[in-house]
């Protein structure tokens, strides 16, 4: 899914700057839209909830070292 990269790549530069959503109108995408590749990406587990940024959701760092 083409916007599901486009909003991926867009959550990495965000940097938390935006809320979910706001950032999803960015980039043309609408709110349910926004909300269906949140899911998509929690469930594959590349992104995750986190309750305490602007943002809401955080990029999952797959690099362990």
């Amino acid at each position: 899914m083409e916007n599901k990269d486009r909003y991926f790549k867009a959550l990495v530069e965000n940097k938390n700057q935006l809320n979910a959503i706001d950032l999803g109108e960015n980039i043309q995408l609408d709110e349910g839209e926004t909300r269906e590749i949140i899911t998509q990406l929690l469930s594959e587990h590349r992104i995750r909830y986190d309750e305490n940024s602007i943002c809401k959701y955080s990029v999952v760092n797959k690099k362990r070292r």
